[in-house]
């Protein structure tokens, strides 16, 4: 049970790092050449698509790595 646990959250946090980057850069790259006047949280343009792209990647990312981390415990030798 501790090994499913230390697996999950090893997991989460490498996909939380990734997940993050990821969609930072998927947000920047929409925002900045299909959504320039788009605003929010007080920033326009690309600003504000990468901060949504990279909070919705850290929170994909981190369930993601969670479910993986999981699954990998489970197959590993007792």
């Amino acid at each position: 049970m501790r090994r499913k646990i230390l697996f999950g959250m090893i997991g989460g946090a490498v996909f939380l790092i990734i997940g993050f980057i990821l969609g930072l850069i998927t947000g920047i790259n929409i925002g900045g050449n299909y959504f320039t006047d788009f605003e929010f949280g007080g920033v326009r343009g690309y600003e504000a698509a990468g901060k949504i792209g990279g909070v919705s990647g850290a929170v994909l990312g981190t369930a993601v790595g969670v479910l993986l981390g999981v699954k990998l415990a489970g197959r590993s030798g007792k």
